[in-house]
């Protein structure tokens, strides 16, 4: 075999591995359509409404904080929550209170695992975001629900318009509750807690069956 062939046959071979590569990183920019039989909305319907706009998340300096009535306040880096917890999959449909809907598989991390070693002794869970949102939810509400903080959305990674890095998905909840650019999971006692559409005359359960406007 002459040199010259020889080096062809290497730029061939390794011009197609590149390729593959390629191929495997690029199907995370891919959206699935259906799961296990059911058909999924796609993520353009979405509508943006959040209360300043997407956000910005650095993942290099992100902590996510597990604080407030705990025992053991914890944080935990992006990769650290990818890696080190198990990841569950679950297909819900998201309702907004301006009339629209989507039903998207979501993977993530089961919001108990990550409180488990905070060992937190607490009746609700108040959710923070980068843009200071925030919404609050029981405690028994989130172990009977087995709640989500999704970093996957249709089998893509959670864009940034749609949360990234985290989203709570906050199933047979108005959409108000479903916090994204989630920083914090703060535990209190304070029942009568109000979040930003809470506190602006928004019903404090967000049930589905009730209207989201407080009584």
């Amino acid at each position: 075999m002459s040199l010259g062939f020889a080096g062809l046959l290497l730029f061939i071979v390794l011009s197609y591995g590149v390729l593959q590569l390629g191929r495997i990183e690029s199907t995370d920019h891919v959206e699935v359509n259906d799961y296990e039989g059911v058909q999924l909305s796609s993520l353009d319907a979405f509508r943006e409404n959040s209360i300043r706009g997407p956000q910005k998340v650095n993942v290099t300096d992100y902590k996510l904080r597990i604080y407030g009535l705990v025992d053991y306040p914890v944080e935990y880096t992006y990769d650290e929550v990818l890696n080190d917890f198990p990841s569950k999959e679950k297909v819900v449909t998201l309702n907004c209170v301006e009339g629209w809907s989507a039903t998207v598989l979501w993977e993530g991390v089961r919001v108990m695992d990550l409180v488990e070693s905070a060992t937190p002794e607490a009746l609700i869970v108040i959710f923070h975001a980068e843009d200071g949102y925030t919404t609050s939810l029981t405690f028994d509400y989130i172990r009977e629900n087995d709640l989500i903080l999704a970093y996957k959305v249709n089998g893509i990674t959670l864009p940034e318009e749609n949360g990234f890095p985290f989203q709570l998905v906050a199933e047979s909840k108005w959409g108000y509750k479903w916090c994204k650019w989630v920083t914090g999971l703060e535990f209190s006692n304070d029942l009568e807690y109000e979040g930003f559409w809470e506190s602006r005359g928004y019903s404090n359960s967000a049930d589905l069956e009730d209207s989201f406007r407080g009584g």
